[in-house]
């Protein structure tokens, strides 16, 4: 075999080059390759073979001298071990050239993501966009995903780091899953991200573990809807999340197809939830008139709160809540879901009825055995929640708070 290949060199091919002829002829390097040369002297790369039953095929590989004998040969074993495969090598060598000619950009590939996984699988996908528009495609995305090496892709993530290390981290560690998810269904192919990690980039989000205490928590449920303090959009979001302590987005974005108000269930469709799974939870007796009035100011907008504000507004509106009733220490609307979990653990809540409250997917074989949503445990809950926000509301008559309406 070793004295069937290599049977050519620059030095022949040069010699062979530019020199008219009768007719083409074929000059064989070896396990398949030849050179083919034109009747004017142009030399072109090509590569026989034959598949299964089948006659002699060719495949043009490219032209001599910008294909090199090296380049050539390299090619060629490509072309048998994709023979060897089972593959159709022209067939093949087609699509790569293809895909070479017209690489994916990096904006194509994270879209390719979204499109096929986040969509389905993310809760805070329309999040996860606006970062990209704003961050990654204005200054990477129409690079070549294959030619973005790990130089490019940190100048992205040092200048969103300059603003917000967290949020570099949060992007990064996106990016790097959509690259990933690319790669395993070979839509395109990128290791530029592999080697970094979250603190080579940015910042890792801190877990908090910050719980109200019985005197905020008695305090924010007294004044949730104080005119002067906040918003009618506002007070509705805090007395859901308090009561609830679902996710701010479960809120946010609840439609009123959600909710049941014969049966008094809220159901949470599963691309709102974070876990992917629906979460249904029964409605409160102390908060069913609550709901029914928010339903005749906002039904004929279709959402629970009137409008969709976006989740950077709700988010910074909420880190500045605890400073308009005057709290010590900061909180943060993600905080009300801990307190509420704390609580209610406190108040001897089975903990299986808290997961399931908060839409925590179940453990182990619970979660593929056991469907059980537990409606009357949820609601028993919840009613001795309100019950119990009720007492500490009470016990909280002199409170010195912020007016703030202006900065609502």
């Amino acid at each position: 075999m070793a004295g069937e290949l290599n049977k050519l060199s620059d030095k022949r091919l040069r010699n062979l080059q530019g020199t008219p002829r009768q007719k083409i002829e074929f000059f064989a390097d070896g396990a398949g390759l030849s050179a083919k040369l034109s009747k004017v002297g142009g030399i072109s790369w090509v590569f026989t073979y034959r598949l299964v039953g089948a006659k002699l095929h060719r495949v043009t590989l490219g032209n001599y001298p910008d294909m090199s004998l090296k380049q050539a040969r390299d090619t060629r074993d490509k072309c048998r071990s994709w023979l060897a495969e089972g593959k159709d090598p022209k067939m093949q060598f087609n699509l790569t050239m293809e895909e070479s000619l017209k690489p994916v950009t990096v904006k194509e590939a994270l879209v390719y993501w979204i499109d096929e996984y986040a969509m389905d699988n993310r809760a805070n996908v329309e999040r996860h966009k606006a970062q990209l528009e704003r961050h990654i495609y204005p200054y990477i995305g129409n690079m070549a995903l294959s030619d973005c090496e790990t130089r490019y892709w940190l100048k992205c993530f040092d200048r969103i780091k300059r603003e917000s290390p967290v949020a570099a981290g949060y992007i990064f560690q996106m990016c790097k899953q959509a690259l990933k998810f690319c790669r395993v269904r070979r839509y395109a192919v990128s290791n530029w991200l592999d080697d970094l990690a979250i603190p080579d980039v940015g910042r890792k989000q801190r877990k908090r573990d910050r719980v109200l205490n019985d005197g905020e928590l008695g305090q924010l449920w007294k004044f949730a809807n104080n005119d002067e303090l906040f918003s009618p959009y506002y007070s509705a979001l805090l007395t859901i999340l308090i009561v609830f302590g679902c996710r701010s987005q479960e809120a946010r974005l609840s439609e009123w197809k959600e909710w049941d108000l014969e049966q008094w269930l809220w159901t949470v469709p599963k691309e709102h939830s974070k876990s992917g799974e629906k979460i249904i939870r029964p409605v409160p007796l102390q908060l069913r008139e609550f709901i029914t009035e928010l339903n005749r100011h906002n039904k004929n907008s279709g959402y629970l709160l009137g409008v969709v504000k976006k989740s950077e507004a709700v988010s910074q509106t909420g880190r500045n809540m605890y400073k308009r009733l005057n709290h010590a220490e900061p909180w943060t609307l993600h905080d009300l879901r801990r307190s509420l979990a704390t609580k209610l653990n406190e108040l001897g809540i089975a903990p299986h009825v808290v997961e399931q409250l908060l839409g925590h997917t179940m453990p182990g074989v619970m979660a593929i055995y056991n469907r059980s949503q537990y409606l009357p445990e949820k609601l028993d809950a919840l009613n001795k929640w309100i019950d119990r926000l009720e007492v500490l509301a009470g016990n909280h008559e002199n409170v010195v708070l912020l007016s703030s309406r202006e900065t609502a």
